[in-house]
């Protein structure tokens, strides 16, 4: 019985061939690319019972590419391997590779599940649409900070166009600042029009998809929250209880324990940030509807009697009302803010950013 271990870089692979007693019997460093390492696996000769690599940026092009060709691939988690190879005294791609076979043998490791292309579609979609974002928010903010050196203070809030038609209502009787802030103006534009379409195609992805539609059902969950979710999910026969859903992201404390010392700590950050930021403001609007709702109610009753919700709905707002309650406040982006948008958009709100509708 063979193992084989891939330490991935870039441009090259470093393969280590162990036997079941932990004998290296090949070492070759190859080309990142598919034909390349099932060329090299196929020359060893002996049937393969394992390939092995760490979680990567290359890991779901390999993975697939691999499986396709007949073998058994295992994706570990980066920081258990990272841990065991850091007893090693010398750091080599070499030793990398047989640290990660000596692992794949032994069976001490988590095996990472390797998400559908798919769902990573909808992740590099969700990603460029952030990306536009973010450079909309950078621009805009040294505008201001420019315009700061010279007096002009612009409104905390603006409308969609209404950033661009503010500067120029106040740059255009200065020739020297308008040609200054005229091209960065020009360039913030591109860059808005750029993500308006790319939130077009993420909202628009998010309505044709079944699955989607039945998250946004949910009050506080919209387009971003329902597409990120699900694209982080991706298969949801992975977990084994919905419990672990929320660990999966990062929601739930820490926990060191050793003797009489039992100390919970905060939430553990694990995971994707995004989801987890995006899921504390579905939590956050849900909790303001609902106190909209209770209110409304109150007042349509005679006596000031309390709203009566059906029961699904309070499990629901206890549901978020727990996740809401979790000390995330520390994770960039967080606040309350209306939950049919990403988180991002506090701070868009604040600085007149583009808005997602």
């Amino acid at each position: 019985m063979f193992y084989a271990a891939l330490d991935v870089s870039l441009r090259s692979v470093a393969i280590c061939i162990i036997d079941q007693d932990g004998k290296v019997r090949l070492e070759r460093s190859v080309p990142s690319e598919v034909p390349d390492l099932v060329r090299c696996l196929r020359e060893f000769g002996e049937p393969i019972h394992q390939v092995g690599l760490e979680a990567g940026t290359l890991t779901q092009h390999l993975t697939y590419g691999l499986t396709e060709a007949g073998f058994d691939v295992v994706c570990m988690e980066a920081r258990q391997v990272n841990a065991a190879l850091s007893a090693m005294r010398n750091k080599t791609d070499k030793h990398d590779a047989r640290g990660i076979a000596q692992i794949l043998r032994s069976g001490w490791y988590s095996r990472v599940h390797v998400k559908s292309v798919e769902s990573h579609h909808l992740r590099a979609l969700l990603s460029c649409r952030k990306v536009m974002q973010r450079k909309c928010i950078d621009l805009e903010n040294e505008i201001r900070g420019l315009l700061k050196i010279f007096g002009v203070k612009l409104p905390l809030r603006l409308s969609r166009g209404g950033f661009d038609i503010a500067v120029r209502d106040t740059i255009e009787s200065d020739p020297a600042l308008s040609h200054a802030l005229l091209p960065m103006l020009q360039a913030r534009r591109v860059l808005f029009d750029t993500f308006t379409e790319l939130d077009r195609r993420v909202r628009k992805a998010a309505h044709a998809d079944p699955v989607c539609q039945r998250f946004m059902g949910v009050p506080g969950v919209g387009e971003i929250t329902a597409l990120s979710f699900k694209a982080a999910v991706d298969d949801p026969a992975r977990f084994k209880s919905s419990r672990t859903v929320g660990a999966h992201f990062g929601l739930t404390p820490r926990r060191f324990q050793s003797g009489e010392k039992d100390n919970p700590g905060r939430i553990s950050h694990a995971g994707d940030a995004d989801v987890r930021a995006t899921l504390y403001a579905a939590a956050m609007g849900a909790l303001t509807r609902s106190r909209r709702r209770r209110r409304a109610n109150d007042r349509s009753q005679e006596g000031g009697a309390l709203g009566i919700e059906t029961g699904g709905q309070q499990l629901l707002s206890r549901v978020f009302a727990d996740l809401a309650l979790v000390p995330a406040t520390k994770e960039k982006g967080l606040g309350p803010h209306c939950p049919d948008r990403d988180p991002a958009h506090a701070e868009n709100h604040q600085h007149g950013a583009p808005r997602a509708h």
